[in-house]
């Protein structure tokens, strides 16, 4: 009887007792450095639970995770920290009290860190998620001030323009003169009379590289990934641009990272462009589809099946990619609900089908028309914005072609043969002339 009661007692207590928490193993640790911010990236089974602080003098900022494992995907979290990080200066990983592993990061000035939870999606599993941002935000402005030399900024750009295209090896010029108030240019298409503003100041094109970091797009047969892909086109198509007078280009990402599609509508609104180019590889369940696509934004709904199955997988980037929902941004409901933009989705249907029509001069195009939906990357109020599908990574004899070195400039080519004939044809409306205020006020 008393062993008996001795043993109610002791399972009556256990009861009592707090259940021991099993540990949780992070299963890889990644880092993404970038000018713009630097993400990193704890991933594992359970979600994980955390407290931030930070200490000033030196600058460094302190994460305690609770129950998770010091094993080695997280203690190499160390090695990861390149030196040419924006931000980061070193880390240091130590179980910090039974129950608690922490990371010290050293900074290199004062930053705005964001700490949050993801949810699994696609291939990956339970995510924390760091953002470390600049205190004082970068004006993407003023990076393409600097970036711009100085013979061309708004102040003193020469009276050119991007629009001539080379007939018989000989570049059509405008004539420059006091006398001629607005500036002719001609073409082996048309001839074009331009608003006089036009020749005081470059065009600015935003060419956006589709996913990046942790999104990294569709995957080829032989493991090309198309967030590569897409770099790799877009920064040639900006050595284009900047190549050709009276044009800049400007990346709205220049590395490997993340960036939300409502970050990339902003930053190409912050510099005031005049077109958005988002580029693309396409990939679908079965490796014989081919062919280049252009897209443009519909306010009715998609204009084919397909249009919609691409667009409801290029809006899930901000869900892969991993968007801090916590954060409340006042211009995404501006931008998003300021859609009666019928005019600007009328110019970017203009500018699609002159892309397109390039574009079929260097690769079978998928479809012979402009396709439309709801691209959440392509709902500037006030940009002409398309979405370009160079070619399906997910068809092998497509994808060598992607990472192909003269493939890709004979993509760049094609898409900025299309921008210069839309010019051509639609002269770009009066942009306030920030640049030339920025100067002035700095």
């Amino acid at each position: 009887m008393l062993k008996n009661i001795a043993k109610l007692v002791v399972f009556s207590l256990l009861l009592w007792l707090p259940h021991a928490q099993a540990a949780i193993a992070i299963s890889s640790a990644r880092v993404w450095p970038a000018l713009e911010y630097t993400r990193l990236t704890l991933e594992s089974a359970k979600p994980i639970r955390y407290e931030l602080f930070s200490i000033r003098n030196p600058d460094r900022l302190v994460i305690d995770l609770k129950d998770v494992e010091t094993n080695g995907p997280l203690n190499e979290l160390v090695s990861k920290i390149r030196s040419d990080d924006p931000y980061i200066k070193s880390v240091r990983v130590a179980r910090f009290k039974p129950g608690i592993a922490r990371l010290v990061f050293d900074l290199k000035s004062q930053v705005k860190p964001q700490l949050f939870n993801l949810l699994p999606v696609a291939k990956y599993n339970h995510r924390l998620v760091l953002d470390i941002y600049p205190a004082i935000p970068l004006d993407p402005m003023m990076a393409l001030l600097q970036e711009e030399p100085a013979s061309r900024t708004m102040e003193s750009a020469p009276t050119i323009s991007p629009l001539s295209q080379e007939t018989d090896s000989k570049k059509s010029t405008i004539a420059s003169t006091p006398t001629t108030p607005q500036p002719i240019i001609r073409s082996n298409k048309s001839t074009v009379r331009l608003r006089p503003e036009m020749s005081t100041r470059p065009l600015i094109i935003a060419i956006d590289a589709g996913h990046g970091g942790e999104d990294s797009g569709a995957k080829g047969y032989n493991d090309t990934y198309e967030k590569n892909v897409t770099l790799a086109i877009a920064r040639k198509l900006k050595e284009l641009m900047d190549e050709t007078p009276g044009m800049h280009g400007v990346l709205i990402r220049e590395g490997d990272y993340f960036i939300s599609l409502n970050g990339r509508v902003q930053k190409a609104r912050q510099v005031r462009a005049d077109l958005f180019i988002s580029i693309h590889a396409d990939a679908f369940v079965k490796p014989h589809a081919r062919g280049s696509s252009v897209f443009a934004l519909s306010e009715r709904g998609a204009t084919s099946a397909s249009a919609r199955w691409l667009a409801k997988k290029e809006n899930e980037a901000d869900l892969i990619g991993g968007v801090n929902l916590a954060v409340k941004d006042p211009y995404l409901a501006r931008t998003l609900l300021d859609l009666s933009q019928t005019a600007t989705i009328n110019d970017s249907m203009k500018l699609a089908k002159h892309v397109l029509g390039e574009m079929g001069n260097i690769n079978t195009l998928h479809g012979n028309s402009v396709q439309q939906a709801g691209f959440a990357v392509l709902k500037s109020p006030d940009i002409p914005s398309i979405l370009i599908e160079t070619a399906f990574i997910s068809n092998p004899s497509e994808e060598l072609r992607l990472n192909d070195k003269d493939y890709q400039e004979k993509m760049a080519r094609a898409i900025l043969s299309g921008i210069k004939s839309y010019f051509a044809k639609n002269p770009a409306l009066s942009k306030p002339l920030l640049v030339q205020n920025k100067l002035t006020s700095t």
